[in-house]
């Protein structure tokens, strides 16, 4: 058995980003991964899938609606289901290969199997047992039910079952208003199904910002998408080509049911922490079930843990972060992670990104605050390509102008939200940035706007 300075348990976006940093760093390291390809949840049955999915959906809204006003005339292109998750799969083997690439480029030894820690310094992986001065568990998270609904990922389904539909459903019950449900849910509707979304608080998107919360909303409902709120899910009844959801309204304790082809269930996601035998080695864990951690070490000394298994949002990109931080910790260095700029984003169309605090946040502090709002209508590139919804919206502090958080709706939103972290991340005020230049015309120019109307005012409102 070959000894190890690290191994890694999950290839997932934190467990293969630390493997890789840490190989940089000079450590014999290993990865444990029991998928037949690396890349976890995120590049198999998430993220990567799921945008693949999103941009052809939009590409075939665009040709649907607004080809023929750009003067370009034919017939609307037909769906082939079967070609569009030929391509979903092709995108995701291009990823996952990449990464097994990147493996061997650094020197990771990846130790397929599922893995368990038998004891402090050992990783067992099917009968083999492996020793390793640091054990850092990435192991993610999975798809989380409710009471009274079973999931056989063919009628009643999580996000996995989602990406691999045999047709595309006529009607569509999506169980929770979050990331994951939204995005779904808008591939189908463009597609044609009827979408209705069902969701317990009376808000999508919990934690977002409430002002780009009810405009993103509006924005889905002109789409097509139908949405119940308030709804408490009783159970859901399912045979093998239909369902029936019944839904309590809690405001007025109603019982409503609601026929459906598929039911997507998208009420969040638990860490995946089943067979590690972490009781066994005295691993210390949240009462939500989370492995408990200080700086990414457990309560075991040379065990560590990193993403959707720890506190914090379950987002690949945190994940990454503290992947490279746990890397840089065990090989003697600082390592870091800023908790107050991890951006978020819905990859919708248009996108919805956010960094930093919602102003419902900021209230709640007593923080003396300002507000700066830009509407897409009055930037140039956004009108020429049809995106003129939305708007970006600065809040900076009252007295300092320091910039606390920044909410946009509308073009690559996930892409201009990065503008907006780096300057968060050097403290920088609304002023820094609506002093920057920014080319004309493009998208970002509307962050500059929102950050000079934090001042004096934008000039194109």
């Amino acid at each position: 058995m070959a000894d190890y300075d690290v191994i890694i348990i999950g290839g997932g976006p934190g467990g293969y980003v630390c493997a890789i940093r840490c190989a940089q760093l000079g450590l014999k390291t290993a990865c444990v991964e029991g998928r037949e390809t690396l890349g976890g949840t995120c590049l198999n049955v998430g993220c990567i899938p799921s945008k693949a999915l999103l941009h052809a959906s939009h590409s075939l809204h665009e040709a649907e609606h607004n080809f023929a006003k750009m003067g370009l005339k034919g017939k609307s292109p037909s769906v082939d289901w079967k070609q569009m998750l030929a391509y979903k799969d092709d995108v995701i083997g291009q990823n996952t290969k990449g990464i097994e690439f990147l493996f061997k480029k650094n020197k990771v030894d990846w130790l397929k199997g599922w893995g368990s820690i038998p004891a402090a310094g050992q990783v067992k992986v099917g009968d083999e047992v492996h020793n390793a001065k640091n054990i850092v568990i990435a192991s993610g998270s999975e798809p989380s039910s409710l009471p009274g609904v079973e999931v056989d990922e063919k009628v009643v389904v999580t996000s996995t079952g989602a990406l691999e539909l045999p047709k595309v459903p006529k009607k569509m019950v999506v169980i929770g208003a979050g990331v994951i449900g939204l995005e779904m849910g808008s591939v189908y509707a463009r597609l044609g199904s009827e979408v209705t979304v069902v969701e317990f608080l009376d808000m999508i998107t919990p934690g977002m910002d409430g002002d780009l919360a009810k405009t993103f909303q509006r924005a889905l409902k002109k789409q097509g998408l139908k949405f119940i709120m308030g709804a408490a899910v009783q159970k859901v009844e399912a045979t093998k080509t239909k369902a029936k959801v019944h839904y309590k309204l809690r405001k007025t304790d109603a019982e409503e049911m609601l026929d459906a082809d598929v039911v997507l269930v998208a009420t969040g996601r638990r860490p995946f922490v089943d067979g590690l035998g972490l009781e066994a080695t005295g691993v210390k864990m949240t009462e939500r079930g989370q492995i408990a951690t200080d700086h990414w070490k457990t309560s075991v000394p040379g065990i560590w843990a990193i993403g959707d298994v720890t506190e914090g949002p379950m987002l690949a990109h945190k994940a990454e972060d503290e992947g490279m931080a746990a890397a840089e910790a065990i090989a003697g260095q600082a390592g870091h992670v800023n908790y107050d700029v991890i951006p978020g984003v819905v990859y919708t169309a248009p996108e919805v990104a956010s960094v930093g605090k919602t102003e419902e946040q900021l209230k709640e502090e007593g923080r003396a605050y300002k507000v700066g709002k830009f509407s897409f209508m009055g930037n140039g590139r956004a009108k020429a390509v049809f995106q003129g919804e939305g708007f970006v919206k600065i809040l900076a502090d009252k007295d300092t102008d320091r910039v606390l958080g920044v909410h946009i709706m509308g073009p690559a939103a996930g892409d201009l939200i990065h503008e907006a972290c780096v300057l968060m991340e050097f403290g920088g005020s609304a002023e820094d940035l609506a002093r920057t230049c920014h080319a004309h015309p493009t998208f970002s120019e509307a962050v500059r706007e929102a950050a000079l109307a934090c001042g004096d005012g934008a000039i194109h409102a």
